[in-house]
This record gives structure tokens, sequence and C-alpha cells, in this order.
């Protein structure tokens, strides 16, 4: 019986993955200059969290807001959302923002989705 438990307990080979969609958030500011740096994965399970970040950074004064999406190396639909609605909300607030590009693979899904173009991308 206790070889049965033990069995039971040890973990599957599905459940060691599961930190996948990890993203790490770096938000600072630098004189009037607000960055937030994104690393990891940009997806339905962390995107309600960057979403939040913007709209605490975009209620204080910052002259200008960047979104650093360099140290991305996936990003999903809900990515894509994220990055439309923000650049909408900040058309409507002086232009602030500014997208800093992501890796190739990140890249491409802006491109195929058709947002490539009409992003804000400061480089």
């Amino acid at each position: 019986m206790t070889d049965n438990l033990t069995q039971r307990r040890e973990p599957s080979r599905a459940e060691q993955f599961i930190e996948l969609g990890v993203l790490t958030l770096r938000s600072a500011r630098e004189g009037d200059v607000h960055t937030i740096s994104l690393s990891g994965e940009l997806d339905l399970a962390t995107a309600d969290d960057v979403q939040r970040e913007l709209e605490r950074i975009e209620a204080t004064d910052a002259a200008s807001i960047v979104l650093d999406l360099s140290g991305l190396t996936f990003m999903d639909s809900t990515g894509v959302r994220l990055l439309i609605t923000a650049h909408a909300r900040s058309r409507a607030d002086s232009n602030r923002l500014s997208l800093l590009r992501g890796a190739p693979a990140v890249q491409r899904v802006l491109e195929l989705s058709g947002v490539d173009a009409l992003l804000p991308f400061a480089d």
C-alpha cells in the first residue's frame, strides 16, 4: 500500500512543466521617461498584469512611456490586443507610448496580424 501512495504522489512528466507562461516585468522611471521592460511570455496568463501596470503608469505625469518588448520570447493574440488598446489610449492622451521591438518571433506575430506598421515603434 505504501508503494502505491508513493507512486501517486510523484509528479507526472506533464506536471514538471508548470512554469510555462512566465513573464518578468520591470518598471522604472528616469526623469520624465517611464520604461516597462517585459521578458518571457506575453499571453493570456500574463496580459492582465501588464495591462494593470500600463494603466498605473498612464495615470502618472510621465511625459513618455516606453514598452520594451525586446526580452519577450513569445506573444499570443492577447498580447497583440493589449498593444493595440494601449496605443489607442495613448493616441487619446498625448501619444506618450512608444514600443521597442521584440525578438523576431514576436515581431513575426505582429506582422502576421497586420499591426506592426500601425504601432508606435521607437526603433
